[in-house]
C-alpha cells in the first residue's frame, strides 16, 4: 500500500464545522422511556411537564395551630387572645393538610397555653402565614424540564413530587472502539520488543462513558486491509459511532483513510493542529466514523476536538468544562506557524499569580496527560510564546484542586514522588506538583517567581553544596534552605556490571547518557572527570540527556545505553548494578516569605516525619540526619 502522503492541513475550526455541518442532517438520536429511579443524568428528548400540583393540598409550613386569621385580628401584647380548640384553633404538624376554616398557622413558639383546650396569642396573623398553598411549588401542567436537560438529583426529586413516574430520554449512542496495530497486545502479559499494550481503547471508552455513551471495546486488529475492513464494516451495522484508532497517517500499513474511502466518504484527512495531525473524519452508511492517531496525546487531544462534539449532537451530553485561567509562562515555547498547538502545562499560585510550567511535548508522552493540570493553545500562524508572556490555559483540572499545591522546579529525586503521595494522602487538600529542569534550571525559576521551593544539590568550588550558589543567586532576598537527605550518587550499570566499569575514567569506552545541562548531577559528573582528566568529547553519549534519573536507568535497563549516573533508589527501582561515586547533600532552597504558606507546613511535617524516613529506607541510597533542618542564608 502507498503512503498517504496526501493529507491536507485542514484548519481546526473549519475541519470541525465541516464535519459536523454534513453530520447534522444524517444524525437522529435514538430515545427511549426510562423509569425514573434509572435516569440520573440522562438527558431529557423532550419537555417534561408536571402530572399533578404540588403540594396537592393547602399545608402547614410549621409545627403549631392552624387558626381563623380574622379570628385573631383583635390580638395585641397589651391584649391577649384566647383560642378555643375546635371552633379557634386545631393542632397541626408540618406537612399536616390546612382545612376550612382555618387559613394560617401560628408557630408552637408562639403560643402560650392557657389548658388543655384554649392556648393564648400575643399578636394578629395575616391569612395564609406559614401556609403552602396548593400548587405553590408546581402546578400541573407546569413545564419542569425542558428539551435536552441533563437530570440531576434535584431533578428527579421534583419529578417525583409532580407525579412523572418515567422520562423520555436520549439513548446513550453505542459507540464501537476499534484498536488497530500489528504490535498491539491486549493487556495481561509483559510487552516483548516490538510488542505495545493496547491502552489507548481503554482511554477511549472512559472518555466516551463520560461523554454519556456506551462505549463496546474491540479486540486489536492487525494491520490487514481485509481485517480493518472487516471490522469496521460491522461496527458501523451494531454502533452509532465508531473510533478507529491509529493507522490514519502516512505509513505503508495505514489502512484506515483506504478502507474509509471505499466504505463511505472520507470528509476530512489531515488538521492543521499538533499534535494530532492525521485524523480522519469519515461518515459510513450514514454514521460517525473517526479515524484517530496512534500516539496518546494526539489520540485524547483528537478526541476532544472531534469525537466529542459528535457525541454531544447524539446523546446531548455537552462537555462540563473545567474553565480555563490566565497564567505566566515558565518558559519560551517555539512553534510552527503551520500548526494549532496545544501544549501541556503544570499550574501553581505562586505569590497571588498562577504559573505554567510546560512538559514533554511528544505526542506519545502519555505520562504528561496525567501529571498536566492544563493545555495551552499556541494559535496558527504564531511561531510561540515568550516566557514571562501571560497565557490562558484551559484547565484539566478543578482550579480548587490547584490552589492550595506547593509548586517545586528544580532536580529530580524519586523522593519527591514518595512526598507527592504522603502529602495526598494526608487529605487535607493540599498536594505537590514538581517539574524537573535541573537544580540551576529550579533556582532561576525560583529567583523568576516561578515556584515556591527549588530542589538542589549543587556543589560548589570548596566541596560544600548549595549554600554558595543560593547567596550568589538571591543576594537581596532572604532565602532559606531546608535541608534534605544525603543521597548516594553513582554509576547505573546492567546487572552483573558487564563492563566491568569502576568510575569515570572508563567512560570513554561506553556508551553513555547524561542528565541535562545545569542538572545538578551532571555538575557533580563534570567535576569527577575533570578529577580523572576525561575530557567529556571522548564520551559517546556525553551529549545525550534525560529529564529524571528514572529515565536514565530505564535508559540502561533497556540496553539503550551501558551507563549513567544517578541516584542509588533509581538503579535500585530498576534492578541495576550501582558503583558508589559519593553522597552528596539534596536540599530545597525556599524564600524565606514563602516559610508559613499551609503546603510547606506539612511539607517541612512530612520531611522531618518517621513515616517518611521508612519510605526512604525501603528505596536505599539516603541519610535523614538532618532533614527538615532550617538554615538561613
Amino acid at each position: 500500500m502507498e503512503r498517504n502522503l496526501y493529507l491536507n492541513n485542514t484548519v481546526l475550526e473549519d475541519a470541525q464545522e465541516q464535519y459536523l455541518r454534513r453530520l447534522r442532517d444524517l444524525l437522529s438520536p435514538r430515545v427511549e422511556t426510562v423509569a425514573l429511579e434509572n435516569a440520573q443524568g440522562r438527558v431529557t428528548a423532550e419537555a417534561v411537564y408536571a402530572r399533578y400540583n404540588s403540594p396537592s393540598y393547602n399545608s402547614a409550613a410549621m409545627d403549631g395551630v392552624a387558626v381563623v386569621a380574622a379570628h385573631t385580628s383583635a390580638a395585641r401584647e397589651t391584649a391577649p387572645v384566647v383560642l378555643e380548640e375546635g371552633k379557634d384553633y386545631a393542632v397541626v404538624d408540618t406537612g399536616d393538610p390546612v382545612l376550612p376554616p382555618y387559613d394560617a398557622v401560628v408557630m408552637a413558639e408562639d403560643l402560650a397555653e392557657v389548658d388543655e383546650t384554649h392556648v393564648e396569642i400575643t399578636a394578629s396573623v395575616p391569612a395564609w402565614q406559614h401556609v403552602r398553598a396548593v400548587g405553590e411549588d408546581v402546578v400541573a401542567g407546569e413545564l419542569i424540564l425542558p428539551t435536552r436537560h441533563r437530570l440531576r438529583a434535584v431533578d428527579l426529586g421534583v419529578l417525583r413530587a409532580a407525579g412523572v413516574d418515567a422520562v423520555r430520554v436520549l439513548a446513550k449512542p453505542r459507540v464501537a472502539v476499534i484498536p488497530t496495530g500489528t504490535e498491539l497486545i491486549s493487556a495481561g502479559s509483559a510487552p516483548e520488543t516490538g510488542e505495545i499494550i493496547d491502552s489507548n481503547s481503554l482511554m477511549f471508552s472512559a472518555m466516551a462513558e463520560d461523554a454519556g455513551a456506551e462505549a463496546v471495546r474491540c479486540a486489536p486488529v492487525k494491520d490487514d486491509y481485509a481485517a480493518i475492513r472487516s471490522a469496521v464494516s460491522r461496527a458501523v451495522d451494531e454502533s452509532d459511532m465508531v473510533l478507529v484508532n491509529a493507522g490514519s497517517s502516512a505509513g505503508t500499513e495505514d489502512y484506515t483513510v483506504h478502507v474509509l474511502r471505499e466504505l463511505g466518504e472520507v470528509v476530512v484527512h489531515g488538521v492543521a493542529v499538533k499534535p494530532g495531525k492525521p485524523v480522519i473524519l469519515a461518515v459510513v452508511r450514514g454514521k460517525p466514523v473517526v479515524g484517530l492517531p496512534g500516539y496518546p496525546v494526539a489520540a485524547y487531544l483528537s478526541f476532544l476536538n472531534f469525537a466529542q462534539p459528535v457525541l454531544t449532537l447524539l446523546g446531548g451530553h455537552e462537555r462540563a468544562a473545567m474553565g480555563e485561567v490566565r497564567a505566566v509562562l515558565s518558559r519560551r515555547l517555539l512553534s510552527s506557524v503551520k500548526y494549532t498547538e496545544y501544549v501541556r502545562v503544570k499550574l501553581g499560585c505562586v505569590a497571588d499569580k498562577w504559573v505554567a510550567s510546560p512538559l514533554d511535548r511528544g505526542s506519545g508522552a502519555a505520562m504528561s496527560l496525567v501529571r498536566a493540570d492544563g493545555f495551552c493553545r499556541i494559535p496558527q500562524n504564531c511561531e510561540g510564546l515568550e516566557s514571562g508572556e501571560e497565557i490562558s490555559v484551559q484547565l484539566c483540572r478543578p482550579l480548587s484542586e490547584l490552589e492550595n499545591t506547593l509548586v517545586l522546579i528544580g532536580s529530580h529525586d524519586v523522593l519527591l514522588d514518595v512526598m507527592e503521595d504522603m502529602m495526598s494522602a494526608r487529605g487535607a487538600g493540599l498536594r505537590l506538583s514538581s517539574t524537573h529542569v535541573g537544580s540551576l534550571g529550579g533556582l532561576m525559576a525560583l529567583r523568576r517567581g516561578e515556584c515556591h521551593m527549588a530542589p538542589t544539590h549543587l556543589l560548589d568550588e570548596d566541596g560544600t553544596y548549595n549554600v554558595h550558589t543560593i547567596r550568589d543567586l538571591f543576594p537581596d532576598e532572604p532565602m532559606l534552605l531546608v535541608k534534605g537527605v544525603g543521597r548516594l550518587q553513582g554509576l547505573m550499570v546492567k546487572k552483573g556490571n558487564p563492563l566491568n566499569i569502576r568510575g569515570v575514567e572508563d567512560l570513554p569506552r561506553c556508551r553513555y547518557v547524561n542528565r541535562q545541562r545545569g542538572a545538578g548531577t551532571r555538575i557533580l559528573l563534570d567535576s569527577l572527570l575533570a578529577s580523572a582528566g576525561v575530557a567529556p568529547e571522548t564520551i559517546n553519549g556525553y551529549d545525550r540527556e534525560a529529564a529524571t534519573h528514572m529515565a536514565v536507568a530505564a535508559l540502561v535497563a533497556s540496553d539503550s545505553a551501558d551507563v549513567g549516573m544517578g541516584a542509588w533508589s533509581a538503579a535500585n527501582a530498576m534492578g541495576l548494578d550501582f558503583v558508589p561515586v559519593g553522597w552528596e547533600e539534596y536540599d530545597f532552597a525556599l524564600p524565606a516569605a514563602y516559610r508559613d504558606l499551609p503546603q510547606v507546613r506539612q511539607f517541612l511535617d512530612l520531611l522531618r516525619s518517621d513515616a517518611f524516613h521508612a519510605r526512604l529506607a525501603a528505596l536505599g541510597g539516603y541519610q535523614c540526619p538532618r532533614s527538615g533542618e532550617i538554615v538561613e542564608i
